[in-house]
């Protein structure tokens, strides 16, 4: 890690220097072996008894930061103080991919803690891993799990538990929280602070921009979209997106109660705590919207110092938002479908199939695979599907795309493999049971979603389970 950690340029109230907790046997339980070649990390010293020490929050080198960010949120819409209540920036690195934060999570109490222990459990740490892995390989920007030590301690909660600890790597832990934390518990001037130093490293051309800080916030609000688009077309649910959930880069971060639809169903809810949808499926984009409001309410003193003038350029730049995600969702679904040009009737035909496919109580990943395979379903015998396929290969010939040529292009979008929700809890159970094959098994084949390896084609199959699938905040 690097001598300088450019966080610590900011004043002191965006963060808390915390104490080490040593656990008392760790043991590498992941190494994320792929990910270390990516970055440059030499994977032999990631494997090393003095970085296990360090990954497990037992000692730290002297470069390293060590300290608790601080960040507010809006959680399922009500305001309040949070902070890194259990984990612990220990530094950044220049990488193959630019610069990294590499993050310790569950590595115990900071000064964020808020009464709890600060400690995370290996199931958890291990599904935050292979969710991140499988929206990796799907292209969507996330954060990363490099390594998941085991504590050799238990972690108390409705049952005791192994403990565990994630090192996660993201392009920054900076959160729509953190401007939150800014705007209401600091001066002006370290607002602007954090401001310059989100633009400096995320959008470093704004800099001389005449108003850097619209700018700023025009381009969150695009990353956003583009990233909520994508999760759409997949049928990923965060679960979770509070404002604190909300990254500054466009990255996914926090999987907690997330999870993939097997039967597409818009309505689609999978964390315990949320009774009331706010978060389903068909609710993102818009909390999307309306977390980008959030953020805009903290940079009005930094847009102009006149605040009529400030939420009239402000409130232009989030109206980009709606247009933008409807541009990067149409893109997408185009691309599904095998459509390559732009034509006015792609929402219509686009929505008219999610339609069948609801009714139909569909699986959402095998269908738009099956529509590039010989792949036999049953919503390919009704009539409404057969009327609109003729519909679909009528559009395809109003481009001069041949049937072969689009299903050959939508084999590359459409993933054969997903994190499907059963063999996830299933590897985790296993895992908990002492037993990591059927997580290895899992993340490998979820590495190359566009491609089935023969031991891999029981996981195409979204298996019969009793009654909804239910997520937890337990990460």
């Amino acid at each position: 890690m690097q001598e300088n950690q450019s966080y610590l340029s900011l004043p002191a109230s965006f963060y808390k220097v915390a104490t080490l907790n040593p656990v008392s046997n760790p043991s590498f339980l992941v190494i994320n072996e792929p990910l270390a070649d990516e970055l440059g990390i030499d994977v032999n010293k990631l494997k090393s008894e003095r970085a296990l020490q360090i990954l497990a929050g037992n000692e730290m080198p002297e470069s390293a930061a060590q300290i608790a960010q601080s960040y507010a949120g809006h959680q399922f819409g009500h305001f309040t103080m949070l902070g890194d209540g259990r984990a612990l920036l220990i530094g950044e690195q220049e990488t193959k991919q630019g610069l990294k934060d590499f993050q310790l999570k569950g590595s115990g109490r900071t000064p964020y803690s808020r009464g709890g222990d600060g400690r995370a459990a290996v199931g958890p740490m291990l599904r935050e891993y292979i969710i991140s892995e499988a929206l990796h390989a799907l292209h969507i920007p996330t954060t990363r799990s490099l390594a998941i030590v085991k504590t050799g301690e238990p972690v108390y909660r409705e049952c005791v538990l192994d403990g565990a600890i994630l090192t996660r790597v993201a392009s920054s832990h900076l959160r729509v929280g953190t401007f939150q934390f800014a705007r209401h518990f600091c001066e002006q001037e370290d607002l602007r602070a954090l401001a310059d130093y989100a633009i400096q490293r995320h959008y470093p051309t704004l800099a001389n921009k005449e108003n850097r800080y619209a700018e700023f916030f025009s381009q969150v609000v695009h990353r956003q979209a583009k990233l909520i688009a994508s999760w759409q077309q997949i049928g990923f649910v965060h679960g979770v997106m509070n404002t604190d959930n909300m990254t500054i880069s466009g990255e996914a971060i926090d999987f907690g109660p997330c999870a993939f639809m097997d039967t597409f169903d818009p309505s689609t809810v999978f964390s315990s705590i949320d009774r009331v949808g706010r978060y389903a499926y068909e609710n993102q984009p818009k909390i999307g919207g309306w977390n980008l409001a959030r953020l805009a309410e903290t940079l009005l003193p930094l847009v102009h110092e006149d605040e009529e003038q400030a939420l009239e350029i402000i409130q232009a730049k989030l109206d980009e938002y709606p247009k933008a995600f409807q541009q990067y969702w149409l893109e997408g679904m185009r691309k599904k479908l095998g459509l390559q040009v732009v034509m006015g009737e792609d929402a219509a035909l686009i929505d008219q199939l999610l339609t069948i496919m609801h009714q139909q109580q569909a699986d959402y990943t095998n269908t738009f695979r099956g529509l590039s395979t010989d792949q036999e379903l049953e919503i390919f015998e009704t009539d409404d599907f057969k009327a609109w396929q003729q519909n679909w290969h009528s559009r395809l010939q109003k481009e001069n795309t041949s049937l072969e040529a689009a299903k050959a292009s939508m084999q590359k979008i459409n993933p054969a493999i997903i994190a499907r929700n059963y063999y996830v809890e299933e590897a985790l159970k296993f895992a908990n049971q002492g037993d990591l094959t059927y997580v290895e098994t899992l993340v490998d084949a979820l590495r190359s979603p566009f491609t089935v390896k023969t031991e891999h084609q029981h996981l195409q199959i979204p298996p019969k389970e009793d009654g909804p699938f239910i997520t937890y905040c337990g990460t």
